[in-house]
């Protein structure tokens, strides 16, 4: 079955409706920069470049760029934009390894009919379990669904009739995330015993001062995606929010670094490895974060790959292709477990706050 606006869409399964009041919303992170390619990978011989803050493909026979990271439930929303008579598509809880129609990808089927380039459309995906429904230019639109339940965002661009596509303004928000933080009390946290740094509820938030110490969850994770709301109280303090650590062992696992200071007066150029750098691995391409000023820190960690937003700025985007870490440090080598997600005190200068902190766990 085809419906015809301005847009063909193809059809292979019925959207499920989806009602927003019975989830938990994130806050968005942009998954284009608009200006590089940071983040995104590309498959077959079509050539991307950045055009006037879009991601263009108008040569080759034909290929996909997509994230590299993968999203299991969400709000995703960007403008797409294809030349006359052309077609492409949006791959959404997608994998780039064979066909679409092949490898349970979900895709929305796109084709301009028009006599010129389109205008920009509106896409909005919103995709939870289940539940999913995809509109564009706010009208229902049909799509093929495909059995994955976590993947990458993909464009895929077909070299047929000259085909030129583009993409811009691409937002993503996770939903239907669980609470770690009750912003009550410490329930649900253990706190490494005999060591300096105290912990305590303050506004809402986990208040770290003094140090050195640690506090972590009571649960272990592996896949996942995290956010969470994070203030440094005073100039450059050093601290880290570290993931897959081994249940009460100091600072061990991965180290997403918290540290907003940059040197030259330019924040391209990170000191200690910046705000949402992966310590001792990759620095934060741009320290995005002030002191003083509440954040929002995004972590996607699956598998080898791990990547950061900073207040919707992506960061970090590190794989791992070291060998397996014997002590599950994350500086020395890949750490492959499930472990604690734990909030760092690092020296007696420290003063942070940690608040709103959520995760959505990824399947194995």
């Amino acid at each position: 079955m085809r419906t015809t606006t301005s847009i063909a869409l193809t059809l292979l399964l019925a959207s499920i409706a989806f009602t927003a009041d019975a989830v938990d919303e994130g806050a968005w992170i942009n998954l284009f920069d608009g200006e590089t390619l940071f983040g995104w990978q590309t498959t077959g011989d079509a050539s991307w470049t950045v055009d006037d803050g879009a991601l263009v493909a108008s040569e080759g026979s034909g290929g996909t760029i997509a994230t590299t990271s993968q999203f299991q439930n969400f709000e995703f929303t960007a403008s797409v934009r294809l030349k006359a008579n052309c077609s492409s598509g949006i791959l959404f809880r997608g994998s780039t390894d064979g066909h679409a129609n092949e490898n349970g990808s979900s895709v929305l089927w796109l084709r301009e009919a028009r006599d010129s380039e389109s205008p920009w459309r509106a896409v909005r995906i919103v995709a939870n379990g289940d539940d999913v429904t995809v509109t564009v230019d706010g009208k229902a639109a049909r799509f093929e669904g495909g059995d994955r339940t976590l993947g990458r965002i993909a464009l895929l661009y077909h070299h047929n009739n000259n085909a030129r596509v583009a993409l811009k303004d691409v937002r993503l928000r996770p939903l239907d995330l669980d609470p770690l933080f009750n912003g009550k009390n410490l329930k649900g946290w253990n706190i490494i015993p005999e060591r300096a740094s105290k912990f305590n509820v303050v506004d809402s938030a986990i208040n770290i001062t003094d140090g050195n110490g640690q506090i972590e969850t009571g649960g272990v994770y592996k896949n996942f995606l995290a956010q969470l709301d994070i203030i440094s109280n005073g100039k450059h303090l050093n601290s880290g929010v570290f993931f897959r650590g081994p249940v009460g062992v100091f600072w061990k696992g991965y180290e997403s670094q918290v540290r907003n200071q940059w040197g030259r007066d330019d924040r391209t150029r990170p000191v200690d490895f910046g705000t949402g750098g992966n310590y001792g691995n990759q620095a934060a391409r741009k320290v995005v974060s002030t002191d003083g000023e509440w954040f929002t820190k995004t972590i996607v960690a699956n598998g080898n790959h791990a990547a950061v937003w900073i207040n919707g700025y992506q960061v970090s985007d590190y794989t791992d292709t070291r060998p397996i870490s014997r002590n599950a440090d994350g500086k020395s080598g890949y750490v492959n477990e499930a472990g604690t997600i734990h909030l760092q005190g690092h020296d007696p200068t420290t003063d942070l706050s940690f608040k709103n902190i959520n995760i959505q766990e990824y399947p194995e």
